[in-house]
């Protein structure tokens, strides 16, 4: 029989308005001592889930939300909790499985359906997922972030049109959301017209919106301005959304820089010539680098081998790295089994994502730099291309791209810079003691002669060449990442100058990166000396 559930005490209801105010300090004070008091009380539990899913604890906010269930099994709330936090951790198929029992107990909850038509997207079940979006909506069509979920959807698959359709829809219903503007600027081939800048420079005057909403449109009119070659106007948009982001997403740049030392520490030649071990599949190539180097490009162009799937950017290799006691010391004391059975967990993991039965898939994770030392170890027959943009161009398109999630030093121009030379530290170390194992694909010269690069590139992977992977802008798979719509046209320069427009204002910037930006694409003798 299910636990009673009390009404909820003045003491719960202070620590509920604590966490939508985000005071998770004084939330987390109040939930210990309700929780001391009475330890039994499922939507305590369940609060103190949300707030150590907030604070990242994954694992932890998972055992709560399963003891609130064990205690409560009608408690429907923590199970669609529960089925929240799957996907987050990226167990997609149980996620499903734990909704599918929900709908069961609460058929008419819209946001149920939109839970799972969000995992269905997550492991590639597009149409499934449009399907219920469409089903929702036509019960419930005055919601506009479904309107603005299924437009992503549609994006994503490359249903351009629609999309958009999909999003402005959206607008119609609620003019002042933030992300549906910058939704639209994401697909990097819309132009905003006056009425659009009007329109969301109105919506940013409007002192109800949130601070959220007003990033969003900062990004939006970022783009807005840099289209009309505002570029002034453009980086003072960006400034102020960057600001904006950073205050809710604080970034400690040290953490980085403090893993890459002591990978560089841990990684030596000795490690994988003398002990080996790991899985022996040759399937993964694993895509990496900064964001917004290239990383959707070389994707769709492997893509486009009929030996290649693309499965976009997989969660589970960090995530496996750090079930490894104090990676990555831990590197040296793990066993050949030990590293065997790691390998495989990933393969098993990534096959979830697998729709086709083609030999080789591509993880292209782009923060996957920070874990080649555990990719080697564990899956020594990998193919590991690292894809290099210019450091001022590649930065500055971190600075001007709003991301949804886990690219927290995206969001100040030193921060950029201190990432930047700490991943090109990292790799010029691997290059020293684990020669050839990267491939490297300098952007620049991938668009100035692409036929040679991607010859290069094909035989890196062990691969023979296909002329489809010159014509990959044909080529029609599912796009997730930001470059979503610019990979599905011909190879242009646009982007490979354009940061030049804004060199009064990345003075901060060129401080940090120093010689790495004269000097490429070689790397600064003191890199390497250092490695």
């Amino acid at each position: 029989m299910p636990h009673p559930q009390p009404a909820l005490s003045p003491r719960l209801l202070e620590a509920g308005a604590a966490l939508v105010d985000n005071r998770l300090d004084v939330a987390e004070r109040l939930l210990r001592a309700h929780l001391k008091d009475d330890p039994f009380d499922a939507h305590a539990i369940r609060m103190m889930a949300e707030l150590a899913a907030r604070l990242g604890r994954m694992n932890d906010a998972e055992n709560l939300l399963r003891r609130a269930v064990e205690i409560a099994p009608d408690f429907t709330a923590a199970r669609a909790n529960l089925a929240l936090i799957l996907n987050r951790t990226g167990r997609y198929g149980e996620a499903i499985e734990l909704l599918d029992a929900i709908f069961e107990a609460e058929p008419d909850e819209l946001s149920h359906h939109n839970l799972k038509a969000s995992i269905l997207g997550r492991v590639g079940r597009f149409e499934e997922a449009i399907a219920i979006y469409r089903e929702v909506l036509a019960r419930a069509p005055r919601q506009p972030k479904l309107w603005l979920s299924m437009g992503t959807m549609l994006k994503t698959i490359g249903r351009l049109d629609e999309a958009v359709a999909a999003y402005r829809e959206a607008l119609r219903l609620q003019p002042t959301l933030g992300e549906l503007w910058w939704s639209l600027a994401n697909l990097k081939t819309v132009r905003f017209d006056q009425a659009d800048i009007a329109a969301m420079k109105g919506a940013l005057n409007d002192p109800s919106i949130t601070p959220e909403d007003r990033l969003h449109l900062d990004f939006a009119l970022g783009k807005a301005m840099h289209d009309a070659k505002e570029f002034e106007a453009a980086f003072a948009h960006y400034r102020v959304g960057n600001a904006l982001r950073l205050d809710m997403q604080p970034y400690r740049r040290g953490e980085v820089t403090n893993l890459v030392d002591r990978s560089i520490e841990a990684t030596t030649a000795d490690l994988f010539t003398l002990a080996r071990g790991g899985a022996p599949a040759p399937d993964p190539v694993f895509v990496l680098g900064m964001p917004r180097a290239g990383s959707t490009l070389v994707e769709q162009i492997l893509s486009s081998h009929p030996a290649v799937e693309g499965t976009g950017e997989l969660p589970d290799l960090p995530a496996l790295a750090r079930t490894t006691e104090r990676y990555p010391a831990s590197l040296a004391s793990l066993t050949a089994e030990d590293r065997r059975q790691l390998g495989e967990e990933y393969l098993r993991r990534a096959a979830v994502q697998r729709q086709s039965d083609r030999p080789r898939f591509i993880d292209k994770l782009p923060n996957n730099w920070l874990f080649v030392p555990f990719i080697l170890a564990v899956l020594p027959n990998a193919t590991i291309i690292d894809i290099r943009r210019h450091p001022v161009g590649c930065c500055l398109a971190n600075y001007r791209q709003h991301f949804a999630r886990g690219q927290a030093f995206a969001y100040d121009l030193t921060d950029l810079g201190t990432y930047y030379r700490d991943y090109v530290r990292l790799m010029a170390h691997i290059d020293a003691v684990a020669p050839g194992r990267v491939h490297r694909v300098i952007y620049e010269r991938l668009v100035d002669d692409t036929e040679a690069e991607v010859r290069a590139l094909l035989a890196a992977c062990g691969l023979p060449f296909d002329p489809a992977c010159l014509e990959f802008h044909r080529t029609e798979r599912a796009v997730r990442t930001p470059s979503s719509e610019q990979v599905r046209q011909p190879i242009y320069r646009d982007a490979v100058e354009e940061w030049r427009h804004y060199e009064p204002w990345l003075g901060e910037l060129a401080a940090v990166l120093g010689p790495l930006a004269d000097g490429y694409p070689d790397v600064p003798a003191t890199f390497a000396s250092r490695a």
